[in-house]
């Protein structure tokens, strides 16, 4: 088990105040390491959770769409405690509409946050780590990774994206040190997949097609991103982890 071990590590999480980027942060923190919070909100509930446990946890409070304030954020980081080991780039929006009336305004607002800031922050807290020959990056990926869902273009646009940006730095940094990787997370019961289950019709056909025949929780995604945040991965690069209880072999 010393291998998942993260004792003595920093795992910087993005939209990290509820949802997939919660569980994600305190599944880190049950692992052993220190959690920095990156969330857009001035929410306290990760980190409170996470100091419960026994855990260490900051919060850093930041609109990651500026991409002006990044370098100031990542310095923040690597000042509490001593630099950056793990990161987690899971903050996103999504905008539905359909394609023909989705506005120039909802396309940049998605495309800067899901797609722009996280490679702006692989780019900036990457630098550390080549500099220390190690680290893990874990960009989260979608289904819509692989499809093209309905009404959201900017969002599928940005989680394509996300894996061609995952394979890219692989290729440069594997030799360095560093593990590049991706979660593409099934259908989750989160805020953002609210609307979809508010259509009951809609949530059957889903679920029908689902082979696990079950939504995934935020829960599920902890033993992914310790496993490729960990010594357990090391020999994994460029990679995107589909947890989606079987969608994608159905």
């Amino acid at each position: 088990m010393t291998l998942f071990n993260l004792a003595g590590k920093t795992a910087f999480v993005t939209g990290a105040s509820g949802g997939l980027g919660q569980a994600m942060a305190i599944g880190l923190a049950e692992a052993g390491a220190n959690v920095i919070a990156v969330s857009s909100s001035e929410s306290v509930q990760t980190v409170e959770s996470i100091r419960a446990l026994g855990g260490k946890a900051e919060l850093i409070a930041a609109d990651l769409s500026n991409e002006d304030i990044l370098e100031d954020v990542v310095n923040r980081a690597v000042g509490i405690y001593g630099g950056i080991d793990i990161l987690v780039n899971n903050a996103g929006i999504i905008r539905r509409t359909p394609a023909v009336d989705h506005s120039r305004e909802d396309w940049h607002d998605v495309i800067d946050l899901n797609l722009n800031s996280a490679f702006f922050l692989c780019q900036l807290i990457g630098r550390h780590m080549i500099e220390r020959g190690s680290g893990k990056i874990v960009n989260i990926a979608s289904m819509l990774t692989y499809q093209g869902g309905i009404n959201v273009p900017g969002y599928t646009a940005s989680k394509h994206a996300i894996a061609g940006v995952t394979k890219a730095l692989a290729n440069e940094w594997a030799g360095k040190g560093i593990q590049v990787n991706a979660i593409a997370p099934g259908y989750m019961t989160t805020n953002n997949t609210a609307p979809i289950l508010k259509d009951e019709k809609r949530t059957q056909s889903i679920t029908e097609r689902i082979p696990a025949g079950r939504w995934g929780s935020p829960e599920d995604l902890k033993g992914p991103v310790v496993f490729l945040s960990s010594g357990a991965s090391d020999y994994m690069n460029g990679h995107v982890l589909c947890v989606d209880g079987g969608w994608m072999a159905r």
